[in-house]
């Protein structure tokens, strides 16, 4: 197996017309409770906002599933969050987001890296999620 078979690297942004303080609020929306894979089916996610913070899927009736953790929070700026995330196997993610102030309003830049024992399937749709969800922040914020 090659070192590229075990390592996820996937980089994307997004400008907004919008303050700092409102992407903030759409991301942490987006990456909560408002998640939806691409075709409008909640993912039933739940995000605690604060360092330590769980980040996991709430299916009801005691059934589950831990993603992550924040690792990081500063408000309006930066979000990093860390753990298995929808890998249901020999993996760990990091995912960080930036918020910074661009011409007219801001960039919400995502980076998601992961290592492990990566499904193709998950390698090939990743990238598709994401610019689901970030299309979605925008959506929110203009």
């Amino acid at each position: 197996m090659k070192l590229e078979d075990l390592t996820l690297d996937v980089e994307q942004h997004i400008d907004i017309k919008a303050p700092l303080e409102k992407a903030f609020a759409a991301v942490l929306h987006r990456l909560g409770n408002g998640n939806t894979r691409p075709d409008g089916q909640s993912l039933e996610l739940v995000l605690e906002p604060k360092a330590g913070g769980r980040w996991y899927r709430d299916r009801g009736n005691g059934i589950g599933h831990l993603w992550g953790f924040v690792q990081v929070i500063k408000a309006p700026t930066l979000l990093e969050l860390s753990g298995p995330m929808f890998m249901s196997y020999p993996c760990i993610n990091h995912v960080e987001v930036k918020i910074e102030p661009a011409s007219g309003g801001c960039r919400v830049a995502l980076r998601h890296r992961a290592i492990g024992m990566i499904d193709p399937e998950h390698r090939k749709n990743v990238g598709t999620g994401w610019n689901h969800m970030l299309t979605n922040v925008r959506k929110d914020c203009e």
